[in-house]
C-alpha cells in the first residue's frame, strides 16, 4: 500500500478474487496493479469484469457497460471521471440519467427543476460525495465543471473535453441513444451503462441500448464489458438475489 493509504477488508477480498480467478499469472498481476485515486480513497477493482472495465474505459471514447445493479458500473466510472479531472485530462464530468419514471418531462413532481430531478440523480451525486469532499462537489457543481442534468438537457450540445456518463441507459429510446452519442466532442469520452433486464419503457418501445449495441457492432474505438451477479459487490445476499432473478429469467427464455 502507499503511505497513508489503508488497505480495507474489501480491497483483500478483491484481491484473493482476482487472484484466485482464471487467467495468467501476468494477467492477474495488471489486474490487481489497477488503481483508481481520487481525493478521499483509492479504489480498485474487486473482479476482474471490473478490471476489464476500468480498462476498456482507460482505453477507449465509448464503452457500454452491461448488466445488473451492484456490480460497479456507474461507481467506477465516476471514479474513472473524478481521477482523470484530477489530473487535467478533462475539464469537466457530465453525469446523466433518463428520467422514465417521470416521462422525461418530470412535470407531476413538486417544487422547482433541481428538486424535481434530484431523486432521480441521486445515486450520481452519492458516488461523488464519496471520492471527493463535500466542499469541493458544491464548488465544481457550481462552477459547471460538474453537471448532473437529465438526458433531455444533453440535446443540441457537443460535449467536449468532458468524462460524459449515462447511467440506466436501458431507458432511453433509440432516438433518445442517438441524440447523446452524437454529442461525443473532441478529447472526451463516454460511458454509457445500463440492465437490459431492467427496462422500464412501454412496451413495445425498444431499448435504445439495445439499439445500440445492434448498430454499433464492430466499430473500433467502441468497448463493451458485461456483468453477472458473480461481479456484484454489495450486501452477499444482494448477489444470491440477482442470480436468482437471472437464472429465473433464463428459464423462462429457454421455454420459449
Amino acid at each position: 500500500a502507499s503511505k497513508g493509504h489503508i488497505i480495507g477488508e474489501q480491497e483483500v477480498k478483491a484481491a484473493v478474487r482476482i487472484c484466485g480467478g482464471s487467467g495468467s499469472a501476468d494477467e492477474k498481476q495488471s489486474l490487481s496493479e489497477i488503481v483508481l485515486k481520487t481525493k478521499k480513497r483509492y479504489i480498485y477493482p474487486r473482479s476482474a469484469t471490473q478490471a476489464q472495465y476500468i480498462t476498456e474505459m482507460m482505453n477507449n471514447e465509448l464503452v457500454f457497460g452491461l448488466g445488473p445493479a451492484g456490480t460497479g458500473k456507474t461507481y467506477l466510472a465516476v471514479a474513472l471521471a473524478v481521477s482523470m479531472m484530477l489530473e487535467g485530462a478533462v475539464d469537466k464530468i457530465i453525469l446523466s440519467r433518463p428520467a422514465v419514471e417521470a416521462g422525461e418531462n418530470l412535470g407531476f413532481l413538486p417544487g422547482d427543476l433541481k428538486d424535481k430531478v434530484d431523486p432521480y440523480l441521486r445515486p450520481l451525486y452519492d458516488a461523488l460525495y464519496e471520492m471527493l469532499p463535500a466542499e469541493q462537489v458544491d464548488k465544481k457543481l457550481a462552477l459547471g465543471e460538474i453537471e448532473i442534468a437529465p438526458l433531455a438537457f444533453m440535446r443540441g450540445r457537443t460535449l467536449s473535453n468532458a468524462f460524459v456518463i449515462l447511467d440506466e441507459a436501458q431507458n432511453t429510446t433509440p432516438m433518445q441513444m442517438k441524440m447523446f452519442l452524437t454529442r461525443l466532442g473532441e478529447n472526451s469520452r463516454m460511458v454509457v451503462n445500463g440492465d437490459l433486464s431492467q427496462v422500464d419503457l412501454p412496451r413495445g418501445v425498444i431499448s435504445g441500448l439495445r439499439d445500440a449495441l445492434d448498430t454499433l457492432k464492430g466499430i473500433k474505438n467502441i468497448g463493451s464489458v458485461t456483468f453477472s451477479a458473480n461481479d456484484v459487490v454489495r450486501h452477499g445476499l444482494v448477489a444470491k438475489i440477482v442470480k436468482a432473478y437471472e437464472e429465473k429469467s433464463k428459464k423462462a427464455q429457454d421455454e420459449k
